[in-house]
């Protein structure tokens, strides 16, 4: 196992975790060494004559470039899965395409999940069905398969990567991501020529986005479990954000918000999220919070229409733990969503304990990590869109501003 890196997770040390099949390589960008970088410049640890930072064994020691992050194998991949949008027309004759070709002028070995081959579009499609037996079947779950897995297409929306996301609770191989669904915010690529553009990827020409991922652990009394419930200390990993809200309850919920053992506030509105800097730009951002570049090391906190008007949204360090607590004063329970699945119930005395994942998932750059997203700002959520102001013409007609007497006058 790769480690490239090093979260702080409660006073420990713990390696950021990646798929066995690739590393991460640091390299100078198209041969040319970067004159920028995205961190901020290494700070001075000496204050004054005297003053200096006391060393700890806890604190990052290596703070890496996340522009140099460029994909690299160790040995060339040889099997893919191939995810696709459920029930959609659209992308039944691409998903064939693109795993006619995997085959047949790649050679690999095309893993897909069993509904895809029961899928009404699909049953009667003449060049699918000739591709059926050659297709081996991915199950979420299970391990053995998990590791077999050299990297990820999808074929869809943000939906599609956030399942995908889903399926591997650990350690994530490299996904690139088409845009075929409607907003595609976090889907870089465009369908076509993507044999060239597969191509760059096997050849391990692309840079890569590490989103962080939030590990999520709800916190049970023992007579709450049942069959629809998750057990206490069940773990879950999300990619856009965790939603705790009031459900149909007509109250206010009312959550007790800790961040590293310590009482933080009180939450009265309708629900709190808890988001990644990549899902900063999903729920978050409708709730009033700012955007974050999904490289920035950070946990977002926004208040859901919160009963308070100077509740704003937070930005904490990436390496705390947020504890999330129904208050021993709330009128009802509340719902936990990690995104938008699984939902479940919080009761009284219940918790979910949550931080930043040593399991990010390497989202591949068709671009490059600044590039890819500001032209989704741009194409998807149309930042700072307006007519541009016109410029005043050089006339005699035309003042550009008050008036200085000339020393003649």
């Amino acid at each position: 196992m790769q480690t490239t890196g090093y979260v702080v997770n409660n006073g420990r040390d713990e390696a950021m975790q990646l798929h066995p099949s690739f590393s991460l390589g640091y390299q100078k960008t198209m041969g040319k060494k970067r004159t920028r970088s995205l961190n901020a410049p290494s700070p001075v640890y000496q204050f004054g004559p005297c003053g200096r930072i006391m060393k700890n064994p806890a604190m990052v020691m290596t703070i890496q470039d996340p522009a140099g992050q460029r994909l690299t194998w160790h040995k060339p991949p040889l099997t893919v899965l191939v995810i696709k949008k459920t029930m959609d027309a659209g992308v039944v004759e691409p998903f064939s395409d693109i795993v006619h070709w995997l085959i047949r002028d790649k050679s690999m070995v095309v893993f897909v999940e069993s509904a895809v081959l029961e899928d009404p579009y699909l049953k009667n499609h003449e060049a699918f069905l000739q591709l059926k037996d050659k297709l081996c079947t991915f199950t979420e779950g299970r391990d053995e398969l998990t590791d077999r897995i050299d990297f990820i297409i999808c074929l869809g929306g943000d939906g599609t990567l956030l399942y995908a996301s889903s399926l591997f609770q650990q350690s994530v191989p490299p996904v690139m991501a088409f845009h075929m669904g409607s907003l595609g915010f976090l889907t870089p690529f465009e369908f076509e020529n993507f044999q060239e553009k597969v191509t760059n990827v096997l050849e391990g020409h692309a840079a890569l986005t590490l989103r962080s991922r939030l590990r999520c652990t709800i916190y049970r009394k023992e007579s709450d479990t049942n069959d629809n419930t998750l057990c206490n200390n069940a773990e879950l990993l999300v990619l856009n954000e965790v939603v705790v809200d009031r459900g149909p309850s007509p109250y206010l919920s009312n959550l007790d918000l800790y961040l590293d053992g310590k009482l933080i506030t009180t939450v009265q509105g309708d629900g709190l999220i808890v988001s990644t800097p990549t899902g900063s730009t999903a729920y978050a951002v409708a709730a009033g919070a700012s955007m974050i570049h999904p490289s920035v090391p950070a946990i977002m906190v926004t208040p859901i229409c919160p009963h308070s008007l100077s509740f704003r949204s937070i930005v904490v360090p990436a390496g705390v733990e947020l504890k999330i607590m129904v208050s021993p004063e709330a009128r009802s329970s509340v719902w936990a969503s990690f995104d938008g699945r699984m939902r479940q119930e919080l009761h009284h005395g219940e918790c979910l304990k949550v931080t930043t994942s040593i399991y990010p998932m390497p989202s591949i750059c068709d671009q490059d990590q600044i590039s890819d997203w500001f032209d989704s700002l741009a194409e998807c959520l149309h930042w700072n869109m307006r007519k541009k102001q016109r410029q005043i013409l050089d006339s005699p007609d035309v003042q550009l501003g008050p008036r200085v007497p000339k020393m003649d006058d």
